[in-house]
């Protein structure tokens, strides 16, 4: 015959081994939503997404992620991109902004890394913040005025006839 075991014995075993099993599984999907989405290449195919939306011919692109970092649901990519078949340094390299929205990360904003097309001016204002609808990277400079507008003609100094 077996030893007689208490009932209540049984039920806190039962209790404690319950327990354990919930508070394992709980710390292992807490530390796995904390964690996020840190996939380069679902970083990639965003700036790609973002890219091909402005009108861009991503076909003939070699886009390379050269440096990117995590922090929780926001990410900065440093992006190459060079033509396909074209010569080795011809390309250029973006700093774009990334927000994971659902399980896809969106381009958020923007940072030029150097002079696209080989200018070597920097951005007005110096914050290095460009425009995200401007392919130049806002290269052009500020008005002389400061505004954002063409001076009026009346605005001008008079032309000396000869």
């Amino acid at each position: 015959m077996l030893p007689h075991r208490s009932g209540s014995n049984l039920a806190a075993r039962y209790n404690q081994n319950v327990r354990f099993i919930w508070a394992t599984a709980l710390v292992l999907c807490l530390a796995a939503c904390n964690r996020g989405n840190t996939n380069k290449e679902a970083v990639r195919q965003g700036v790609i997404d973002f890219v091909a939306g402005r009108g861009l011919n991503i076909q003939g692109m070699n886009v390379e992620l050269t440096n990117v970092t995590f922090n929780g649901n926001h990410a900065d990519a440093t992006v190459a991109f060079t033509p396909k078949g074209g010569p080795a340094g011809s390309g250029m390299s973006m700093q774009y902004q990334l927000e994971q929205q659902g399980a896809k990360w969106v381009v958020t904003g923007r940072r030029d890394m150097g002079a696209p097309h080989g200018g070597n001016a920097a951005p007005p204002g110096g914050a290095g913040q460009a425009p995200m609808d401007n392919p130049h990277g806002g290269m052009a400079g500020a008005p002389a005025g400061g505004g954002t507008a063409m001076p009026s003609p009346n605005d001008l100094p008079p032309v000396k006839k000869k």
